[in-house]
C-alpha cells in the first residue's frame, strides 16, 4: 500500500464514539409506552395530584405528545395546593417559545420550570391566603423525564439495572444546610418551636410562621426568603443497556452491521427489558419507607397494582399518620407490556462502570450525551435560588422592540416600567446591576424579596 492510500485510510478512520452516535441517530427508537398507577390515604385531605398524558408540544399534534404526572401536598389549608394542579402546567408551558425543534424543547424545559414556578406562586400569593404547598412535577417525554420540585415530596426512578436514583431534593430546613444558610442570609430565622419553660422541640423551622420547608409555593405569612424557584433534573432512561459494551467485546464477532443488528439481543437479552419506573410520592410515604424499600416493594407487578403496594408497605411500617399519596408511573419499550422484575444490584466492576454517579463537576454537566452509556443519563440538574443563575443573561427576547415580555408574568409592557436585560439605569437597590432578562416592577421585587434584598412585607408571628 503506498503512502498515498495509507495517509487516505487514517483520515477515513472515526473514533469509536462518533460511530456510536451516528447509529443510534440513523436508527428510529420508538417511544416508550407510559402506564401508570395512583393510590392514597387521606389524614387530612390536603394531598393532590395531577395526571395529564394526553399533552402536546405542538396543539393538537398526537405525534408530540408528553405526559405531566405531580404531587401536591398542602399545609395549613388546601388552596394553594389546588391553585397550583390547576394552573402550574399552563404557567410552565406558556414560559417555551413556539415552533421550535423537539430537543430545543427539551432544552428549555428547566428554564421554564422555573418561571412556571415562580409566576404561579406569585399569582396565588395576590389571592391574600396563607396557604402553602409543595410540589414535584415531572414531565415525561420520550424516554427523556424532566422532574421539577419544591419541598419534602420526592421522585424516585428505579430502572431494570436495579439502580434507585433519587431525582429530587428535599428542601426541609432540619437537613438541608444549605437552604438553612440561604433563609438566614435572606433575613429569616431558624429554630426550633419554643414552649413553656424554654425548652425548644420539634424539627427546625422557619420564623415567622414556623414552616418546616424552605422552599415551596404559597405560605404568604412565612415571608418570601422561603422561595418557589424549584431544583429541576432531567435525565434520559437509556434503551441500550449494554450497547458500547458489546461493541468493545463482541465487535470482532460481527462480520457486518447486519450481524451485529441480528445478534446483539442474542447476546445481551437485557438489552430488550430497558425501561424504568417512576415512584411520585408526598412525604407520607417517604417519613415511613426509603426509596429502595418503596422501589422494591413493587417490583414486577402493573402501575396500578405497584401504586397501592407502596401505600401499604409504608402503612404497614407506621401507620397511617399523615395523607399518603404515591404515583407509579412505568416507562416501557412498545414492546413489552410490562416492566419485568428487576434484579437485585451486583456489587461488581461491571456495575460500578456501567452505573458509576456523574460527577457534580460544573464541566461534566455539558458533556455530549454519548459519554453516559449506562441506565440513566443525566441531561440537567440545578438547584440554584437565585433567579439569575436559573433564568441566565441569554434569556430570549427582541431587544429591538419597544415593548418587552416580562420573563415571569409574561406580560408585555415598556422596559422603562422594569428591570431589563444590560440597562444601566434600572437596577435593585443594594444589589448589582441585573444581568439577566427583563423583569416588570412586581417580579423585580418579588425577585429582590427571594434574595432578602428587601424587607418582606409578612410579618404574622409563629402560632
Amino acid at each position: 500500500m503506498s503512502k498515498r492510500e495509507m495517509s487516505k485510510v487514517k483520515q477515513s478512520q472515526v473514533p469509536l464514539a462518533t460511530l456510536i452516535g451516528r447509529e443510534l441517530r440513523n436508527e428510529k427508537v420508538e417511544n416508550p409506552f407510559v402506564k401508570y398507577g395512583q393510590a392514597g390515604l387521606a389524614k387530612k385531605g390536603e394531598d393532590y395530584f395531577l395526571i395529564k398524558t394526553d399533552c402536546h408540544r405542538v396543539p393538537g399534534d398526537p405525534s408530540t405528545a408528553f405526559s405531566v404526572f405531580a404531587v401536591f401536598d398542602g399545609h395549613n389549608g388546601i388552596s394553594a395546593a389546588i391553585y397550583a394542579k390547576e394552573n402550574l402546567l399552563n404557567n410552565v408551558l406558556s414560559a417555551i417559545p413556539q415552533d421550535i425543534s423537539r430537543d430545543a424543547w427539551l432544552q428549555a424545559l428547566p428554564r421554564a420550570l422555573v418561571v412556571g414556578f415562580v409566576k404561579t406562586d406569585t399569582e396565588f400569593q395576590k389571592k391574600g391566603e396563607t396557604s402553602g404547598t409543595t410540589v414535584t412535577f415531572v414531565l415525561v417525554d420520550g424516554w427523556t423525564v424532566t422532574v421539577a420540585s419544591v419541598g419534602d415530596s420526592r421522585c424516585i426512578l428505579d430502572t431494570q439495572g436495579g439502580v434507585v436514583s433519587l431525582l429530587t431534593v428535599d428542601h426541609r430546613l432540619e437537613e438541608n444546610v444549605e437552604e438553612r444558610e440561604r433563609v438566614t442570609a435572606s433575613g429569616g430565622e431558624v429554630g426550633r418551636l419554643n414552649v413553656f419553660g424554654g425548652n425548644a422541640v420539634g424539627p427546625l423551622r422557619c420564623w415567622p410562621g414556623g414552616l418546616c420547608l424552605s422552599r415551596s409555593i404559597g405560605d404568604t405569612d412565612v415571608g418570601e426568603y422561603i422561595v418557589p424557584i424549584p431544583h429541576v433534573k432531567q435525565v434520559k432512561v437509556s434503551w441500550f443497556h449494554y450497547f458500547v459494551l458489546c461493541l468493545v467485546t463482541h465487535m470482532s464477532t460481527f462480520s457486518s452491521k447486519m450481524q451485529f443488528s441480528q445478534n446483539v439481543l442474542l447476546l445481551f437479552p437485557q438489552l430488550s427489558n430497558a425501561g424504568g419506573r417512576l415512584i411520585i410520592a408526598s412525604d407520607g410515604i417517604w417519613d415511613t419507607i426509603s426509596n429502595e424499600t418503596a422501589a422494591m416493594s413493587c417490583r414486577g407487578l402493573p402501575a396500578e397494582l405497584a401504586a397501592k403496594l407502596v401505600v401499604k408497605e409504608a402503612l404497614r411500617s407506621r401507620g397511617l399518620k399523615d395523607d399518603t399519596t404515591c404515583l407509579v408511573v412505568d416507562i416501557i419499550p412498545s414492546d413489552h407490556p410490562v416492566l419485568p422484575p428487576t434484579p437485585r444490584k451486583k456489587h461488581n466492576m461491571l456495575t460500578a462502570l456501567l452505573f458509576r454517579k456523574k460527577s457534580e463537576n460544573s464541566t461534566n454537566k455539558a458533556t455530549s450525551k454519548l459519554s453516559a452509556v449506562g441506565v440513566v443519563e443525566e441531561l440537567f440538574e440545578e438547584g440554584s435560588a437565585m433567579l439569575i443563575e436559573r433564568l441566565g443573561k441569554d434569556f430570549p427576547f427582541d431587544k429591538n422592540s419597544e415593548i418587552f415580555r416580562c420573563a415571569i408574568c409574561q406580560v408585555d409592557q415598556p422596559p422603562g416600567n422594569g428591570l431589563s436585560v444590560n440597562s444601566g439605569p434600572f437596577f435593585s437597590p443594594a444589589s448589582k446591576p441585573w444581568e439577566g432578562p427583563f423583569l416588570c416592577t412586581n417580579c423585580r421585587k418579588k425577585k429582590d424579596a427571594m434574595e432578602g434584598k428587601r424587607p418582606s412585607s409578612h410579618t404574622v408571628t409563629a402560632q
